[in-house]
């Protein structure tokens, strides 16, 4: 007799997967076993989830739609206005070439015109109490006396007396007092007049030998100067 056969015993889970694991392994071909020209499959590509859309994407939509709209451009252009005709360049560069006209000139530089029968203009100056003797002073002035103004500057200017110095002050003061007041040129004048005057005396004392005291005199003089212009 023959034996009786013997009954499976039921497969774990556990085997059951291997099992179709390796049944699925042999069903699919090896890289070695398939033909040379063909290539290896590609694993596919995972799908990444779609980015939600920025605000920029708005911001260009909006300027597309701009784009489609009529642009300012292609409307009808305002008619100019007629430029102006350019001057020739030939009278321009002769206006340039014209002389300005001058400006009027000052009144000290223009002598002041004398009516008919008008007495000559005498300018007097005077400087008072000034601290020289009457007779030094008149040793001066007896040099300048009806001299113009110009020939007087210079011989003050080169006269070697303490006098002299406030002669010359005198002289320029009397000139700007024409100039200003009269409206005369200050180098049409001479000298008309010119004189110098006892002042007031300050009296000093100097001690002396066997007790006595000596008088010193201390002069002063006015000077003056009377100009008039030439004629």
């Amino acid at each position: 007799m023959s034996p009786a056969p013997r009954k499976k015993k039921d497969e774990t889970a556990e085997e059951v997967e291997a099992r179709v694991s390796e049944e699925a392994a042999k069903s699919v071909p090896k890289a070695e076993d398939a033909p040379e020209g063909e290539e290896k499959p590609k694993p596919a590509a995972k799908k990444k989830p779609a980015a939600k859309k920025k605000p920029a994407a708005k911001a260009k939509a909006k300027a597309d739609d701009a784009k489609d709209e009529p642009k300012a451009d292609d409307e009808p252009k305002a008619e100019a206005k007629p430029k102006a005709k350019k001057k020739p360049a030939a009278k321009q560069a002769a206006k340039d070439e014209e002389p300005k006209p001058k400006p009027p000139a000052r009144k000290r530089d223009q002598p002041r015109k004398r009516e008919p029968g008008e007495p000559a203009v005498l300018v007097r100056a005077q400087a008072r109490y000034v601290r020289t003797s009457a007779r030094k002073a008149r040793l001066v002035c007896d040099h300048i006396r009806g001299k113009d103004v110009e020939q007087a500057r210079a011989i003050l200017s080169f006269t070697p007396r303490g006098a002299a110095k406030p002669w010359l002050k005198l002289l320029e003061s009397a000139i700007a007092n024409a100039e200003h007041n009269h409206e005369l040129v200050g180098d049409e004048l001479k000298i008309a007049s010119i004189h110098a005057d006892e002042g007031p005396t300050l009296k000093r004392y100097r001690p002396r030998a066997m007790g006595r005291a000596t008088r010193i005199r201390k002069r002063t003089s006015h000077l003056t100067i009377t100009l008039t212009p030439k004629e």
